[in-house]
């Protein structure tokens, strides 16, 4: 799985480039300022594959003395940084539209250049598609905010088209730049959004719902001989997730025979939730706080 993600990330800059140059000979064909503001908005996408790629690879690197809990928040980092170089691409493009706005020209070229950035569309969200789903499935943060991006520029790319088609049919030339606006605030709502979702993960965000729920009824259901388990607390970095709670047993249990209750808590959770860290603190029946799991 390593060697395949860090493939993927690689192949999204390829992509990234090759859809780069698609568009930009469709902005030379033209001369269209909401074809420059999508061409643009592609550079965005080469720098997000660049960060994703280093974080992908950073984040598999194991824990060592300086980083004990490991890299994996190096990915929220990227999407971070992701987030901040859409809102600047989407600042350049408002520059690029208000000139246009100023002096508009009619685009040349109409079908050629429609026809070249229909195929970089086609590609974008073929691989938009397949960044998506396979970066939800192995809890990649940076690939995710990676296909999220990319189906941003779908959308905005879209639009374009359908735009400079109406420009054509009407012949108003200052709607070509109206349209690179609305790209980029369409731009700057994507770059706010993976900003959001990213800043959850470096505040040690706990796990959804549905995911703590599975925790504490793998905790209840393999505890026997146990007294009760409280505090437990949850957070997700990257695609680890890390669970810490206490345990509370009866004074004259054997240390032994605590730990085995552990163990058996612990397969038990890492069958049930992928890539997990455990840390379960062993208290005696005094410490009991009569609230969270109780077994007994």
């Amino acid at each position: 799985m390593t060697n395949r993600t860090l493939a993927i990330a690689t192949a999204s800059l390829a992509i990234g480039l090759t859809v780069l140059g698609l568009k930009l000979v469709a902005w030379y064909l033209t001369g269209s300022v909401a074809l420059y503001s999508d061409a643009l908005e592609s550079t965005v996408n080469i720098v997000t594959a660049i960060f994703a790629l280093i974080a992908v690879s950073l984040s598999q690197r194991p824990a060592n003395s300086s980083l004990p809990y490991g890299y994996h928040k190096a990915e929220y980092f990227s999407a971070v940084l992701v987030g901040v170089m859409i809102i600047v691409a989407a600042i350049l493009i408002l520059r690029e539209a208000y000139f246009g706005f100023i002096e508009p020209q009619l685009p040349e070229a109409p079908v050629e250049g429609l026809a070249v950035s229909i195929f970089a569309t086609v590609i974008n969200i073929s691989w938009a598609q397949y960044l998506r789903r396979y970066g939800t499935r192995v809890r990649s943060p940076a690939l995710v905010a990676d296909a999220k991006h990319l189906m941003t520029d779908v959308m905005s790319t879209i639009g374009v088209i359908v735009g400079l088609v109406l420009v054509y049919a009407t012949g108003i030339a200052a709607m070509d730049s109206i349209l690179a606006a609305l790209v980029a605030v369409n731009i700057l709502w994507s770059g706010w959004g993976v900003i959001r979702d990213s800043v959850g993960g470096l505040m040690d965000v706990a796990v959804p719902p549905t995911t703590q729920k599975t925790i504490r009824e793998v905790i209840a259901q393999n505890a026997d001989g146990a007294i009760e388990a409280h505090d437990i607390r949850t957070r997700q970095a990257g695609k680890v997730i890390f669970i810490d709670f206490h345990l509370v047993v009866p004074g004259a249990m054997t240390v032994d025979a605590a730990h085995a209750i552990c163990d058996c808590i612990e397969a038990k959770l890492r069958d049930a939730v992928e890539d997990v860290q455990i840390t379960i603190h062993i208290e005696p029946e005094e410490k009991a706080k009569h609230a969270g799991i109780v077994v007994l």
